[in-house]
């Protein structure tokens, strides 16, 4: 037996290096990194977008969507360093980064009500989103400029692109209709003003199939809905479709007269903007020779684009009123004022007609000698719009041209305003030449006449003032007024406030209480006539008895 105060000897054993409770720590770390790893893998490119304000656009909600998919994702939202626009950074997926290029554009889709509709709807309740429309190109990009508007033609969309040029800005708007015969075929997309020209530009988009129409020979003009003219042609009223009447736009076609051409081999067209299909009509005439022509009247109600016609017809079209005053060396009597006019050769002979502008104006000169002539005309008597009308008049053989400045001057008569002035004029002679003396005398005899006719009629009125005036007639309404006032006390003795009233009253209910008395007696001669004279039978009760057996 051993004591307890004998040692026990420790058993010495080798400890392992790594213990196995390292195995938890190491395994979340791998676990860790490979969450890392499929972060950063899964992680698309972040990029920026600038936008003028971020009204709409909410950090860590706002998406970033590709046909209504999820690509995206904004992260933050800070101002610029000068504080001019908002810059957004947003964090796109992996599988996005093939959009990034530099055709790519973004724009803030929300609820928007404008000239091509009402869109984005949707977001009133779910929130904007920002939408991508990636580009085609293979150049990377990550820093974007967002929209202000939608675009009008998606990158890749098939059709030909038109920049219009017109002398003034604001006739079109991003969005605007493009029609064709009041058929929607395209929009415009963008606007701008070019500073070396000094022109506004409007782009537009006509979608493919529509872009076949467009030919050499097509013209651009204005469309405000209902357009209104109050000129020296009358009033014209021309209603386009409802969508032009809201909104305004811009159609094209052939201008009548002019050949249709062949189609843009460009897909950028440019071509000038009208106002009106009037003004393309007046813009094809581009050969033209100018005249003075010369009035000694008023030229009030002439306006520049009026026009120079001939029995009807549209020969030329007025460029200035006035040109100049022609005021003769002492004497001011004679003053007169130039009219610079053009006679267009496209209105005379047709284009394929081969003639030049020599030619042509030998042609009008001849005219001359045979009596052409120009005059002015009222157009409008509403207005008080003029035109210069030209016809033939007395032929001049001898008639010489003469030049006033570069220009030759086309002869002139008096108009329709001074042929009143003198057929007025002409009346007032024949008027003068009238025997004014013969005229009074026969004047003083009818009113002779008519005097001694009112004479007579004072003298009966007179006799009838007597008769009227003796006392046997002035007594009948006096008769008359007395019968009046005894039948209206008869009627009212029998009013119901009277005394014959109320005694009429009285008489009639003593009579109606006799009849109420009365009434049993009439019934009792009524069953038995004789009872006035023999009374009634008085009839014993009867007795009531055993019955037998």
């Amino acid at each position: 037996m051993m004591s307890d105060d004998t040692p026990v000897q420790a058993t010495i054993k080798k400890q392992k290096k790594i213990s196995a409770i390292w195995i938890i720590p190491i395994l979340a770390l791998f676990i860790g990194a490979w969450m890392l790893f499929q972060y950063i893998d899964n992680k698309g490119t972040e990029i920026t977008i600038n936008m003028p304000t971020a009204e709409g656009i909410k950090v860590g909600k706002t998406e970033i969507r590709s046909l209504n998919v999820k690509v995206g994702i904004v992260t933050s939202v800070t101002l610029s360093e000068n504080y001019d626009h908002i810059q957004i950074k947003a964090q796109m997926n992996k599988d996005s980064q093939r959009m990034l290029n530099d055709k790519t554009q973004f724009w803030v889709v929300k609820p928007r009500v404008g000239s091509e509709g009402i869109s984005g709807l949707d977001t009133i309740l779910s929130g904007a989103y920002i939408q991508i429309q990636p580009g085609d190109s293979k150049t990377k990009k990550l820093t974007f400029e967002a929209l202000d508007l939608p675009p009008v033609a998606p990158l890749g969309s098939k059709g030909k692109r038109v920049i219009l040029s017109h002398n003034n800005a604001g006739k079109l708007s991003v969005g605007d209709p493009v029609s064709y015969q009041g058929f929607t075929v395209g929009r415009v997309e963008k606007t701008s003003f070019d500073l070396k020209t000094k022109k506004a530009l409007y782009q537009l988009f006509i979608f493919e199939p529509y872009d076949d129409l467009l030919l050499s020979g097509s013209q651009f003009w204005l469309t405000s809905g209902v357009d209104v003219q109050l000129n020296a042609d009358g009033i014209k009223v021309q209603v386009d479709s409802l969508q032009s009447l809201v909104s305004g736009g811009v159609t094209f076609g052939i201008p009548a007269g002019e050949r249709a051409g062949t189609p843009f081999a460009s897909d950028v067209v440019k071509l000038p903007l009208f106002d009106n299909y009037e003004q393309v009509q007046n813009g094809l005439y581009k050969q033209y020779v100018k005249f003075i022509m010369e009035f000694d009247e008023t030229i009030r109600g002439l306006t520049v684009g009026a026009p120079v016609e001939y029995r009807g017809i549209r020969i030329g079209t007025v460029l200035q009123a006035p040109y100049d005053m022609m005021v003769p060396q002492g004497d001011t009597s004679s003053v007169k004022i130039q009219v610079l006019i053009k006679i267009e050769l496209g209105r005379l002979f047709n284009a394929d007609r081969n003639l030049s502008l020599s030619n042509f104006r030998e042609t009008i000169e001849e005219h001359f000698k045979s009596g052409l002539k120009g005059q002015l005309k009222s157009g409008n008597l509403l207005t008080g719009a003029l035109f210069i009308d030209t016809e033939f008049d007395t032929p001049n053989p001898d008639f010489k041209i003469t030049k006033v400045g570069e220009y030759d001057v086309f002869p002139t008569k008096k108009g329709g305003l001074a042929m009143i002035q003198e057929q007025i004029s002409s009346f007032m002679d024949k008027f003068n030449k009238i025997p004014l003396n013969e005229v009074a005398g026969s004047m003083t005899k009818t009113m002779n006449s008519l005097n001694q006719t009112l004479t007579s009629a004072n003298n009966t009125f007179d006799k009838l003032n007597e008769i009227i005036s003796q006392k046997e007639i002035q007594t009948i309404p006096a008769d008359v007024q007395t019968s009046l006032q005894q039948l209206q006390q008869t009627l009212a003795g029998f009013s119901p406030n009277s005394v014959m009233y109320n005694d009429l009253e009285q008489t009639l209910d003593k009579v109606e209480k006799v009849m109420l008395e009365l009434q049993p007696v009439l019934k009792q001669i009524n069953d038995k006539p004789n009872s006035l004279i023999f009374g009634e039978d008085q009839v014993a009760d009867p007795i009531p008895t055993k019955r037998a057996n």
